[in-house]
Parts: C-alpha cells; sequence; structure tokens
C-alpha cells in the first residue's frame, strides 16, 4: 500500500474505511475469553463467537452483530476501555499505544492472506460456540507485545 494513513493520522483521525482497514482479520477479538475474578487477568480462549466464519475468520453478519451478540466487543474511541479487551498483536491497540503494524499486517504486506501465513490468525484453530464442548486456553491477553 502507497498510503501508509496508519503511520501519519492517529485512531481520531480515521475514516470509517481507514478505521475498518486496520482489523488484519486475525478473530482474536471473536474468541470466548475468560477473567481470573481473583486476579482480573484474561484468557483466550479458541470458542468463536458464533457469527464468526472460522474459514475466513470475518463476522457473517458484522453490521448488525450488536442485535445479536450482546456482549459483542465494539471499537470506538468514545470507549478507551475496549482496548484493553484486544490482543497485544491488534494494530487498534497497537496504534493506540503508538505501535507500529507487524510486517504481516495485511496493510503494511498488502496480502490479507499475510496475517493468516503467520499464525498470527485463528483460521484452522477456532472451534465453533456449538462445538465448544471440548476448548482451551490460548493464550493471556497482552502477552505478546513484544511482537515485532
Amino acid at each position: 500500500m502507497t498510503d501508509q494513513f496508519w503511520k501519519r493520522k492517529s485512531l481520531a483521525e480515521l475514516s470509517t474505511e481507514e478505521w475498518e482497514s486496520l482489523c488484519d482479520g486475525c478473530a482474536l477479538c471473536c474468541m470466548h475469553k475468560l477473567e481470573d475474578e481473583d486476579t482480573g487477568e484474561v484468557y483466550y480462549t479458541d470458542i468463536a463467537c458464533r457469527l464468526l466464519d472460522i474459514d475466513t475468520c470475518r463476522c457473517t453478519n458484522y453490521a448488525e452483530r450488536t442485535r445479536h451478540i450482546a456482549d459483542c466487543l465494539v471499537l470506538s474511541l468514545d470507549n478507551p476501555d475496549a482496548f484493553q479487551w484486544l490482543p497485544a498483536s491488534c494494530a487498534y491497540r497497537r496504534r493506540a499505544n503508538g505501535q507500529e503494524l507487524p510486517a504481516w499486517h495485511p496493510l503494511v504486506s498488502g496480502d490479507p492472506e499475510s496475517v493468516h501465513e503467520a499464525g498470527i490468525s485463528m483460521r484452522g484453530r477456532a472451534v465453533p460456540e456449538e462445538d465448544g464442548q471440548q476448548w482451551s486456553v490460548l493464550q493471556q491477553l497482552g502477552k505478546r507485545d513484544e511482537l515485532p
């Protein structure tokens, strides 16, 4: 991509199209999470939201997802606390923290498959919600802060 808008604009300055393009399609935000009530630590599971297409790592009803999923994470600058629920690899969280996008991000690589090829996405690892009797914890939230 020739126009690296994410380097010259703050999140608040992004157009709707630019904002949406920051999503790398990893689908980690669409995984069910567990919070340790004693420590407040958050862990990602491999159980996908029922609206997630686990093959494409995209929401099947993005425009109306909040009508169907009450606790769907909606990102906005008006709700900065939502960013804490995002993985450290997430472009929204990284840009909010002044970090660059990694080389595997589709905006940087120019290839929408790069997030999957780098092993960042949930493709091939997500379990459909209705099959979620067998699940596992994938990672603790924020443990990938040292990503390139």
